[in-house]
């Protein structure tokens, strides 16, 4: 798999669970996906006794950075990540999978292991790998405890973008960020992930079309580094519903034809948006306009330019931008369908439907 994305440029990052093993729904035992039996704190041929932490109950405290860090998260087995062999298999692990030709890491709970665990863990990983770890932010634990690491997930960036389209107010998100502990250049940014998706959610695909400008706007602002969202089908209100699946159990082959799977980013009004994010990369905000509502547009210097409409009536008028005189595309509106004129001094008139987007670029001209 590793090696056919390679070949359609696309790199592949782990999901990579460091802090625990198994738990809640085979706090017993089992058998692994691979046929392996197992007993909670004996992994034959991997993990013993021995390798777990001494705190064995559940985090009740969630105000004590010892507690969360020590005991267990919903009665997973908690590795010892201090010590040295169990440090040294996950980075053997991490190597394992940098060999494959794996572009780098998501660090699952990281919030839940010493930054210091996670540090001498990553610090044996062969090559130039991407890592962003997973910490949520509260009272007790800093994301800024782990930037020196990699990047860190900004769960009050999502907070704060999917509030103000949800509610129609893109007034103020020009400076829009995330954690106040947390830089652009080191945060993870979303609309929603797998997680929240499930468990107070401000914004999915079931959203619709709010959906798709929160995320077009994720990818048009300069902060963070963006993630979108793919997911399936989970009905209304099934919150535990996992992905289509075969009769033996597995998950069935993606078939973004097929209602099951839901695929939010083949939208056109993500997918386009991608390329304006590479094509805008390093430039800043200029040009913005908002109407005091729901309501905006801004540049990306001499690169860019995207309009953005939440309100219940059309969004027409004249824009000015920084970009060259010339034809562009609107990127939302697939291929080079719809195309508008920037003239010399950086205007063009545009009409955006409600719940629309609309993005130029200077890569994508007729």
């Amino acid at each position: 798999m590793v090696g056919t994305c390679a070949e359609a440029g696309v790199d592949i990052y782990v999901d990579a669970v460091l802090n625990h093993m198994t738990g809640t729904g085979s706090a017993g035992s089992g058998v692994g996906s691979a046929g392996s039996g197992f007993e909670k704190y004996h992994y034959p041929g991997i993990y013993q006794d021995a390798d777990f932490g001494e705190c064995r109950e559940t985090i009740e405290n969630w105000d004590d950075p010892g507690e969360v860090r020590n005991c267990e998260l919903l009665d997973l087995a908690d590795l010892a990540t201090g010590q040295e062999y169990v440090r040294a298999t996950l980075t053997g692990y991490l190597n394992d999978l940098t060999d494959l030709g794996v572009a780098g890491f998501r660090v699952d709970a990281a919030k839940h292991m010493p930054p210091e665990d996670v540090a001498a863990v990553m610090s044996g990983v062969q090559g130039d790998v991407h890592v962003f770890q997973e910490v949520i932010e509260d009272e007790a634990i800093s994301p800024a405890e782990y930037t020196h690491i990699g990047d860190v997930t900004d769960f009050a960036y999502s907070r704060r973008l999917s509030g103000a389209v949800s509610a129609g107010d893109l007034s103020g998100l020009a400076g829009l960020g995330g954690s106040d502990a947390l830089r652009g250049d080191q945060a993870t940014v979303f609309v929603d992930n797998h997680d929240t998706q499930r468990e107070n959610p401000v914004l999915t695909y079931k959203d619709g079309a709010a959906y798709d400008v929160a995320s077009a706007f994720m990818l048009a602002h300069p902060y963070g580094s963006p993630k979108v969202m793919s997911s399936f089908d989970f009905g209304a209100g099934d919150f535990d519903a996992g992905p289509p699946a075969e009769q033996d159990g597995t998950t069935a082959a993606v078939e973004c034809d097929d209602e099951a799977w839901v695929c939010e980013h083949r939208d056109q009004a993500i997918a386009g948006m991608v390329g304006f994010r590479s094509a805008t990369h390093g430039a800043g905000i200029t040009d913005w306009w908002d109407n005091g509502g729901g309501q905006a547009a801004f540049g990306r210097g001499g690169s860019g330019f995207a309009v953005f409409n939440r309100e219940d009536a059309e969004l027409a008028g004249t824009f000015r931008t920084s970009l060259p005189a010339g034809t562009y595309c609107d990127v939302t509106a697939g291929g080079c369908e719809e195309t508008y004129e920037v003239g010399g001094d950086g205007t063009f008139t545009a009409t955006v439907p409600t719940d629309g987007v609309l993005a130029l670029h200077v890569e994508a001209t007729p």
